[in-house]
C-alpha cells in the first residue's frame, strides 16, 4: 500500500511515524514543500495550490496511491475540499483537526497551542465552540514555535516554548497541540509545563482514520508489526517541492524522523 503525506515541512513527521508504526509494510511518500514554506502566512488560494501540487507530485512519483494524508491544520482548513474533489473517491483524503474534543472531555481547563494565524481563525473558534463550550479554554498563540521546530535549533525551540508556557494558566490540565510541528517537541513542552498538563495530539487519530478509510487493519494493534516489517518493509520516499530528496537533516534530530530511516 502507498500513502502520501502532504505538508510544507517536517510537521508531517509525527503522523508519518504513527502510520509507520501501525503499518510498517506501507510505502510512505513524504511530499514536502521547502520552496514555499511556511504555508501559514499564505492566502487560502496559495495554500490550496501548494497542497494540490504536493499531492500531484506524490501521485506522479508513486504511480498510484491508496490514501493522501494532510497532516497540517492550515492545509486541512483551506485545501481539503479541493483535494477531495480532485482525488476522491479513487483516493481517500484525510485531514487533520486539533484534538480539542478529547482534551475537553475531562471537563477541566484546557489550552490550545497553535500558530498565530490559526489562533485567530474562525475555524479554530468554531472547534472550541463545538467541542469545548463547557470548559475554560485558553488559546495560546505560539509565536515562532513552528519555525523553531523546523530549524531544529534547541535554543529557538526552548525560547518559543517558554513564551507559550508563560501564557498558559496554571490551572490548565490539558494542552492541545494545534500544530503538528509541536508534536515533535512534546517532551520539552511537558517539561516547560512542569508535567501538570496532559498533551493532546492528532497524529495517532489521523493514522487510525487513514487505515479505516483504506479498509485495512492496524498491524501494531494486531501484534503482527514485527513480522510485517521483516517480510515486506515499506519504503519511505521524500519529495522536496516535487523533486526527489532525502529526509532533511532537521528531521533526523527528532525521534519521529529517525524512526522512518531504513533498518
Amino acid at each position: 500500500m502507498r500513502i502520501a503525506l502532504v505538508d510544507s515541512g517536517i510537521g508531517m513527521l509525527s503522523t508519518a511515524a504513527a502510520l509507520h508504526a501501525a503499518r510498517p509494510d506501507a510505502d510512505l511518500v513524504l511530499s514536502m514543500d521547502p520552496d514555499h514554506m511556511p504555508w501559514g502566512p499564505r492566502s487560502p488560494e496559495q495554500v490550496i495550490d501548494r497542497a494540490l501540487a504536493g499531492a500531484r507530485a506524490a501521485l506522479d512519483a508513486a504511480g498510484s496511491l491508496d490514501a493522501v494524508v494532510v497532516p497540517c491544520n492550515t492545509a486541512s482548513v483551506h485545501g481539503l475540499n479541493r483535494l477531495r474533489t480532485e482525488l476522491e473517491p479513487d483516493i481517500p483524503v484525510i485531514g487533520t483537526v486539533p484534538a480539542i474534543k478529547p482534551a475537553a472531555a475531562a471537563g477541566t481547563p484546557i489550552a490550545v497551542w497553535s500558530t498565530e494565524a490559526t489562533t485567530s481563525s474562525a475555524y479554530q473558534k468554531r472547534l472550541v465552540e463545538t467541542f469545548a463550550r463547557d470548559v475554560a479554554v485558553t488559546q495560546v498563540a505560539c509565536k515562532g514555535l513552528a519555525e523553531a521546530v523546523e530549524s531544529a535549533d534547541p535554543s529557538l525551540v526552548g525560547d518559543a516554548i517558554a513564551y507559550a508556557a508563560s501564557l498558559t494558566p496554571p490551572e490548565v490540565r490539558g494542552v492541545v497541540l494545534g500544530c503538528t510541528h509541536y508534536d515533535l517537541v512534546g517532551e520539552e513542552i511537558s517539561k516547560a509545563l512542569s508535567g501538570r498538563a496532559e498533551l493532546f495530539t492528532a497524529d495517532r487519530a489521523v493514522a487510525a482514520q487513514t487505515l479505516r478509510r483504506m479498509g485495512v487493519t492496524d498491524e501494531a494493534e494486531e501484534g503482527t508489526s514485527e513480522a510485517a516489517s521483516a517480510d515486506r518493509p515499506g519504503r519511505v520516499t521524500v519529495l522536496a517541492s516535487g523533486r526527489p530528496a532525502q529526509l532533511p537533516p532537521a528531521a533526523l534530530t527528532y525521534p519521529a524522523g529517525r524512526s522512518l530511516l531504513p533498518r
